[in-house]
This record gives C-alpha cells, sequence and structure tokens, in this order.
C-alpha cells in the first residue's frame, strides 16, 4: 500500500484542505452535510478538478499546479472510488462486474475471472458468481461492489458512505466485511455512522465547511471531542468558550462553566468544555447544595435507551443540552416535552481541553 499526501482547493465549493494518510491506514472523515467530504474524494479520484495544490499516492503524482499543472485521468491513478450506490453493470453477471476492471486493463478473461471468485469469496459473496446484479439485494450489490473494486487493486480506497443505502440488518455484515478487507489497506471512508468510524478506522477526521476542524486517532476524538458536531455523534455535551481562569471558561453567550483542566490554561484561551449526559442531574427546581454547573433548559425530547431514558433539551440560546436519567425519575419529576427544567454538573465532572 501506498501513502497519500494531499493539499486541495476548490474554489467553486469552499474546499481548501490538507491531509496525509500513511501507508496501510484507513481513515474516517466526518462533518455535516455541505461539509466538503465528497468534493475531497472527489478531487482523489478525479472527477472534481481542484483550482490548487497537490496529491502524491506514494510515487505517482495524481494531480499538481505547480511547478506546472499536472492531472491524471481517473483510469490512471490506481484509485478505486466506492459510492452510496454499488452501481453495477446491469448487462453483466457478478462475476464479470468484478473482473471487469482487469479485464479493462488488458488481463485475459480466464485470469481475471479467477481473480474475481477469489475477491467475491473474500467478501462472503462467491455463491453470487452467476447472478445478475438485479436480483441482489442491497447488501449483496455493495459487497460485489467492494469485491469489484479491490480487484483492481488499487493502491488508495476511498468509501462514500458505503452504508446509507442499506437497510439496518445489512449494515452490519457490510461492517464486518469492510473491517476485515480494510485491514492495512489505506483507505478514506466518508461516514456520518461513528459506529463506522470507531469500527473501521484508526483515525478521524473532521470537516467543517469546506475544511478539516478537528483531527485525531479515533479513541482519543471520541472521547475527548473538539466541535460541537463530534459530541454531538458521541452523544455528549459539548461548551466551547474562552479561559476565564484555570479552571473556568465563559463562551460567546455569557455562559460560565467550571471543570477540570486536562492541562494548565491561560486566560483568553481557546477552551471546550466536555461531559457526560451520565453526569448532568435534572432538577424541577433551581438545586442548592455544593457548588454546581447549573443551566435552565427546556426539554424538547425523551428518548428511552435501555434502562435509561436521554433528556435532550435546550437552552435560552438553542444549544442543546442531554441528560441520562432513570425511568422513575422522568415519572417523579413530571418530565415531558415544553417542561423548563434545571440540569446541573459538578465540576469534577467536566473535562476542559485546549480548543
Amino acid at each position: 500500500m501506498s501513502a497519500l499526501t494531499m493539499s486541495a482547493r476548490v474554489d467553486a465549493r469552499c474546499l481548501d484542505v490538507e491531509l496525509a494518510v500513511a501507508a496501510g491506514e484507513c481513515v474516517a472523515i466526518l462533518g455535516p452535510n455541505g461539509a466538503g467530504k465528497s468534493t475531497l474524494l472527489g478531487a482523489l479520484a478525479g472527477t472534481v478538478h481542484t483550482d490548487g495544490g497537490r496529491a502524491d499516492l506514494g510515487e505517482r503524482t495524481l494531480y499538481a499546479d505547480a511547478p506546472q499543472r499536472r492531472w491524471l485521468p481517473p483510469h490512471a491513478r490506481g484509485v478505486a472510488l466506492l459510492a452510496q450506490d454499488a452501481l453495477l453493470f446491469s448487462h453483466l453477471s457478478v462475476l464479470d462486474n468484478v473482473a471487469f476492471g482487469r479485464r479493462a486493463a488488458g488481463e485475459r478473461a480466464s485470469a481475471a475471472r479467477a481473480r474475481a471468485r477469489e475477491w467475491l469469496a473474500e467478501v462472503d459473496a462467491g455463491e453470487l458468481a452467476e447472478r445478475r446484479p438485479a436480483h441482489l439485494s442491497g447488501g449483496q450489490a455493495q459487497r460485489v461492489a467492494i469485491a469489484r473494486a479491490l480487484a483492481a487493486e488499487p493502491q488508495l480506497l476511498l468509501l462514500d458512505e458505503p452504508m446509507a443505502a442499506l437497510d439496518v440488518g445489512a449494515a452490519p455484515m457490510l461492517r464486518r466485511v469492510l473491517r476485515r478487507v480494510l485491514r492495512g489497506r489505506t483507505a478514506l471512508i466518508v461516514t456520518h455512522d461513528l459506529l463506522d468510524a470507531v469500527l473501521l478506522a484508526s483515525r478521524i477526521v473532521v470537516m467543517e465547511h469546506g475544511r478539516i476542524v478537528e483531527s485525531g486517532p479515533t479513541a482519543e476524538v471520541v472521547a475527548r471531542p473538539r466541535t460541537a458536531f463530534t459530541a454531538h455523534l458521541a452523544g455528549l455535551n459539548l461548551v466551547e468558550g474562552r479561559a476565564t481562569s484555570a479552571t473556568h471558561l465563559r463562551n460567546d453567550r455569557g455562559r460560565e462553566i467550571e471543570g477540570i483542566p486536562n492541562s494548565p490554561l491561560s486566560q483568553g484561551d481557546l477552551v471546550v468544555a466536555v461531559y457526560s449526559p451520565s453526569a448532568v442531574a435534572v432538577h424541577a427546581a433551581p438545586p442548592g447544595g455544593s457548588p454546581r454547573n447549573i443551566v435552565a433548559a427546556t426539554i424538547a425530547e425523551l428518548e428511552p435507551r435501555d434502562a435509561q431514558v436521554r433528556v435532550r433539551a435546550y437552552d435560552d440560546h438553542g444549544a442543546t443540552l442531554l441528560a441520562d436519567v432513570t425511568a422513575a425519575a422522568v415519572s417523579d419529576l413530571d418530565l415531558h416535552p415544553g417542561k423548563v427544567v434545571h440540569l446541573s454538573v459538578k465540576a469534577t465532572a467536566v473535562t476542559l481541553y485546549p480548543a
């Protein structure tokens, strides 16, 4: 497998990013709709032309704007793109779909089909070889598409929301297949599902408005999110602001929160406070007792989650707040959408990180 280094600017789509991926590393790209994730993949695959930047995959330059303009066509890049839809050739059998890339590269039909059978077996689809795409389920079609992409032996595999079009039952099997076949491969996977990132990728990159705003090892980003988007995916509460002391931050709406810093903070530093919904207590009236972080909020939704209920509420400025309570607490406090409550969390349960 080859390492990837790239920068890309696409003015029409407000994309301006730099990214490096080690050989054999799988990186998950997360972000809200319109963040530029698919544009980034398109630039690497050769389906989107860049206005500036450079991408090198091993010894091969995919595109460059200096010292002279260079742009390799998609078929010459050693890059395979797997989209939401399998996009199999309807007039070919599954076997010939998987063999197509090798046949197009000039390999003899017998050799290409033999390799295709090996890849179909690798994705648990060997029994589908003689079927036509019209007779496949969504999950089966995606497994065939994965085999077709890998049969071409790409140096870089790009996956754009591969589970998005699948039903709930098909996604777990496809994740198991991807977890197996992506091991040791250089790959980028765009996804909205944090589970995909946790199971498949060793690193997470978060994009917003065409820029990379967060990056780090998967476990660290999940446990210590630095953006509201990532905190939402991870099911954590996050407050962004500036340090007013070594243990306090204030956001741009004037809300102040106290916590325990994971590294020394100075006044004025950009800081994020992160805390779990399980650390939040819900009160019908402002609580007394030991000093706490307290905020009034209006309940928007109650979501059963196994033995608990997740309370989703909004403060006066529309910021989302999460709390996990027992079903008994919901009854005792008469919690319901529209009710104003007071949420509290002890400072010892809040961690402050440099933004």
